[in-house]
């Protein structure tokens, strides 16, 4: 098992390496463990992606599942969880590049990036309860919240997987390609790193906080973090260079 980081020109590439279908054990935790500590203002944007062409992650390592008793399955859940929920909780925008199976916990790891970009190739689904279980790495709760409950509850119920195209149809990835989706994201990644980073930092935080608010209170999150922005340097730069017709050359200042 070997989970890799890569930072080039602001950008930030994660892959998780561990042949032949990338399962997740406890190496990969604390290998993403040490690498979630070690991003920081240097980088724009996260891609996590898995190496090969046969999974993006095919889910957890079963052998670790045989003598699991109860609270050894709730520590188990809670170490995946809180490794994903930091990943929720980068600052900067992080997309899953999605080439071959997602299932399982390879799918709660996507779920808990900003968005997901699968190639036609890829087939994603929790197929927990073919083995008596139920997903323990958030994917009760993030794919409700993606997806809608009763679509959740179908394809946790079953099992089954589901194509790319599908996934797609349903809103669980929100772009599709032929192949190569790990190129597909570096194009966005390039994208979005032309934008004022502490603009789009700020909308992660504001759509991902209010969430959980009523929409007035949203909305008061969202005045704030728009007065917040004024006082910036990336603010005045961008306008000039609208006015100026020229590319804004932002400082995250």
């Amino acid at each position: 098992m070997k989970v890799t980081w890569k930072l080039e020109n602001r950008l930030g590439t994660i892959t998780v390496d561990a042949p032949p279908v990338n399962a997740l054990n406890k190496e990969f935790f604390a290998q993403m463990d040490e690498i979630l500590h070690s991003i920081g203002e240097d980088c724009d944007v996260v891609i996590i992606t898995g190496a090969g062409e046969k999974a993006f992650v095919a889910g957890a390592d079963i052998k670790e599942f045989p003598e699991l008793k109860r609270e050894a399955g709730i520590e188990l859940c809670k170490r995946g969880q809180g490794i994903f929920q930091r990943i929720a909780e980068l600052k900067q925008p992080v997309i899953a590049a999605i080439d071959g199976f997602a299932l399982g916990g390879g799918l709660e790891l996507a779920l808990a990036c900003d968005f997901r970009i699968a190639s036609r190739k890829s087939q994603l689904g929790l197929p927990e309860v073919k083995l008596g279980i139920i997903p323990g790495y958030g994917g009760t709760q993030r794919l409700a919240r993606l997806v809608g409950p009763g679509k959740a509850k179908q394809l946790i119920f079953s099992g089954e997987f589901v194509s790319a195209e599908e996934a797609y149809r349903i809103g669980l990835v929100e772009q599709l390609v032929d192949e190569n989706a790990l190129a597909e994201a570096r194009k966005w990644a390039q994208t979005m790193m032309k934008r004022g980073p502490i603009a789009v930092k700020a909308a992660k935080r504001v759509i991902d906080q209010g969430l959980a608010l009523s929409l007035e209170e949203g909305l008061d999150l969202e005045a704030e973090a728009f007065g917040e922005i004024c006082l910036t340097e990336d603010k005045n730069e961008g306008v000039a260079a609208f006015f100026e017709r020229r590319e804004p050359h932002f400082q995250n200042k």
